[in-house]
């Protein structure tokens, strides 16, 4: 047990348990809603829309979290206007604008003469996170999640029933942006740590985990931090004792919690569905 633990010794360790419980928590809130709404590409558009703001904010000297921030906003709400004013499906409109977003910040990237590191920024750098950074991820992160947790009724009804949601007079469009403005803070925080393009997993993986398990949707909340916040911390063990990537750990950590639970879930999974 000793060696088992022995990485948690070490300053940089901690700061990265700690990021990564955080995170992991705050994506695996945000994950049960994106289920229930259908809206896995969003995160996946969202994250890689990100980019352009990140090199944006570099050449203008301004916090790359803000730059991250407006770009992941703009593909959410670029996204929507597409849709509403075109024939255009969501689901092609998000693919379009993310991918066109992407692109150009690949762009901006190749043509910027910086010391940012384009490895770092889509697979992370959770073992390499700065006191600074620690310390805006918790305010942030712990943010999103509180008011997550605080308005989850009300964000459940948005995406479950939208239609009931205007009846009961609730703001559905308000709440519907208030969703997608914390769905890119949680992008841009996880980002630091996992990177662009590992976030991804993180905010579907765990709300696809705990939907297999349940259909009450505390009961599902609670699952999918559980899965997220297990596989956070066995994936930082495996990575340091194998030497291996860490966020890659991470997400085949909950890849292997998704395979399990497709597989033996009570309710939903093969085998009872097999004995049913």
């Amino acid at each position: 047990m000793n060696a088992l633990l022995e990485p948690f010794q070490y300053a940089f360790m901690q700061d990265a348990l700690l990021v990564g419980v955080l995170i992991g928590a705050m994506c695996a809130v945000l994950s049960c809603f994106l289920i229930l709404k259908g809206w896995s590409l969003m995160g996946d558009a969202v994250s890689h829309a990100v980019l352009p703001g990140i090199v944006l904010a570099y050449i203008a000297g301004i916090p790359l979290i803000i730059g991250a921030f407006a770009a992941g906003l703009f593909c959410a709400t670029g996204s929507g206007y597409v849709k509403r004013h075109s024939r255009i499906k969501e689901d092609t409109a998000m693919g379009v604008v993310f991918t066109g977003l992407f692109a150009f910040g690949l762009v901006l990237f190749s043509k910027t003469p910086s010391d940012l590191h384009l490895d770092h920024i889509l697979v992370g750098n959770i073992l390499g996170i700065s006191k600074a950074q620690v310390l805006q991820t918790l305010w942030i992160g712990s943010g999103v999640l509180v008011i997550s947790v605080l308005l989850r009724r009300d964000l459940l009804l948005i995406c479950f029933d939208p239609v009931q949601a205007r009846v009961m007079a609730l703001p559905d469009q308000f709440l519907t942006y208030l969703l997608l403005g914390l769905l890119a803070l949680a992008i841009v925080v996880a980002m630091q740590a996992v990177g662009i393009i590992l976030v991804v997993a993180m905010l579907i993986t765990p709300g696809c985990v705990a939907y297999l398990w349940t259909d009450r949707f505390d009961r599902m909340l609670v699952i999918s931090v559980l899965s997220s916040v297990s596989a956070t911390i066995v994936g930082i063990l495996i990575s340091y004792h194998a030497d291996l990537s860490t966020s890659g750990c991470i997400v085949l950590a909950q890849a292997s919690l998704f395979v399990l639970s497709l597989i033996v879930a009570p309710k939903y999974g093969i085998l009872a569905r097999r004995r049913n």
